[in-house]
């Protein structure tokens, strides 16, 4: 397709080395090839059952991948990476630090082959700190990062939003801006650079409006008792007649109005909206309300108000609902619904597409690509065998 065509996205042309890893890594890498990235896994040999409990064979986060499976610890397994990063744009690596550096493998050394390579480390601690070389895992790195703390009701434990805020937003997402924006200075410079990625970083970055707003004393630390934290009423999740939820955020004076005529209550027998002493009896009064009638019988009542009213999906119903349906919000890949790509761009939009193949499957496509011979391809995986 010619340049400016209809399916041009705006990372054709892009190489990516993606050293295999757990979310954050994957995430980040699928994010570049929705929007056209040739993005290669890296993967380890396999030698005995799946990494790990949970595997799928299917990943989304491999949608528009290809894959190879390389021993980064011999010698002839580091010549062929060596010679991908070559003519690479990017390489995504979420191993401690150090690892790379082990195999002869990191920014100091590949830097010096290829200096327009955009070298992105993406950990947990970051590449520095008394706790760089510790394992962790997301709630570990929220948990540091003060996040976690915000997510608790009154007088409960936290309760971490899945791995979603570290792995996920804190880690691959600002990774990946990372290497954008590494690329758009690659584009001044003609240099490659170290992007840095810690998903501790990431959260506390995430995490910057509620540093503001207990600054400028508009929030306590008694997490659940705040405007934004699930101590106001209006801004809270309800239980339905029908054992469901749904969430209100009736933050301004105007929509909160909408809220209440919508719950059929008469304004004047409530408190202020901001009285705070009284939020814990008008939230009481709210959740009796919100049990007469289903989550569905609530969506219809609000749909199409500003009173800031939605119903609290499950990930098997968010396709059908007419909001998400009209904008294609799921797409199946693989047989698997899952979140089209986003942002949504007007020209040149991101495609999820299928995997390119099982893991390991375009090990021999990557290597004749790379110049090796068919006996060298054959001898290769001979002595792979053999390891």
């Amino acid at each position: 397709v010619a340049p400016g065509g209809p399916f041009m996205r705006p990372l054709d042309g892009i190489k990516v080395i993606e050293m295999a890893g757990l979310a954050p890594s994957p995430y980040c890498g699928m994010l570049l090839a929705d929007f056209g990235a040739d993005v290669i896994i890296v993967d380890r040999l396999l030698k005995h059952s799946p990494e790990m409990p949970g595997h799928m064979s299917k990943n989304p986060l491999d949608r528009g991948k290809r894959s190879m499976r390389v021993n980064i610890k011999s010698p002839e397994g580091r010549a062929i990476l060596m010679r991908m990063i070559q003519d690479a744009d990017i390489l995504i690596e979420p191993y401690r630090p150090g690892v790379m550096e082990t195999l002869q493998l990191g920014p100091e050394e590949v830097l010096s082959h290829n200096e327009r390579l955009i070298y992105a480390r993406l950990t947990g601690w970051g590449q520095t700190g008394p706790y760089a070389g510790m394992a962790g895992h997301d709630m570990n790195y929220i948990a540091l990062s003060g996040a976690l703390s915000l997510f608790k009701r009154k007088g409960e434990k936290p309760l971490p939003p899945c791995n979603i805020l570290g792995d996920f937003a804190g880690g691959g997402m600002l990774c990946a801006m990372g290497i954008l924006l590494a690329l758009v200075e690659r584009g001044v410079s003609g240099k490659g650079q170290v992007v840095d990625a810690a998903m501790v970083d990431g959260a506390a970055n995430l995490s910057v409006l509620f540093f503001g707003l207990f600054a400028n004393h508009l929030m306590t630390l008694d997490i659940g008792s705040n405007l934004l934290d699930g101590g106001a009423p209006f801004y809270q999740v309800y239980e339905s007649s029908d054992g469901k939820f749904v969430s209100v955020g009736a933050i301004e004076t105007k929509f909160y109005a909408r809220f209440i005529q919508g719950l059929g209550i008469a304004p004047a027998s409530l408190p202020h909206q901001y009285d705070m002493g009284k939020w814990p009896e008008m939230t009481e009064r709210f959740a009796d309300v919100f049990k007469t009638k289903t989550r569905d019988e609530w969506a219809e009542i609000f749909d199409g108000t500003d009173a800031c009213v939605a119903p609290v999906l499950g990930l098997d119903e968010l396709a059908n609902h007419p909001h998400n349906r009209e904008r294609d919000l799921i797409v199946h890949v693989d047989g698997i619904p899952q979140p089209c790509p986003a942002p949504r761009l007007s020209r040149t939009p991101g495609r999820a597409e299928a995997q390119k193949g099982p893991k390991g499957g375009s090990t021999r496509e990557v290597l004749a690509e790379l110049g090796y011979s068919k006996e060298e391809i054959d001898g290769f995986f001979k002595m792979q065998a053999a390891e």
